[in-house]
């Protein structure tokens, strides 16, 4: 199991888990979803509830990665499966990205 933290605008929004390739929890931070004031992190994930579910990386998350030559060039430096959207997040949506969004990996237990 893997897990990131996911900040909007530098504030912790919540925490990302894969839980297998098949499976991604998204679950809000306390603080970030009782504020009223704080944006949902997506249209996709409104502030109704606390935690979803998805079979496939959530695309607000999915979208902040590079694609076709860029994403080649990436995972082989990297040394990442190219089919491993999680592991190339958690190593390169930390701190350029597009948007709002940016993702910290939580060390493993």
């Amino acid at each position: 199991m893997r897990a990131v933290k996911i900040y909007r605008n530098r504030i912790l929004a919540g925490t990302l888990t894969e839980e297998g390739r098949r499976t991604y929890v998204f679950t809000y931070d306390d603080n970030y979803f009782n504020d009223t004031s704080l944006p949902a992190i997506s249209l996709t994930i409104p502030k109704n509830q606390k935690q979803y579910k998805s079979e496939i990386l959530f695309p607000c998350f999915y979208n902040l990665l590079s694609e076709g030559v860029n994403r080649k060039l990436q995972c082989k430096h990297l040394r990442i499966d190219e089919e491993d959207n999680f592991g190339l997040l958690m190593a390169t949506a930390q701190f350029d990205t597009i948007g709002a969004i940016t993702v910290k990996p939580i060390a493993a237990k």
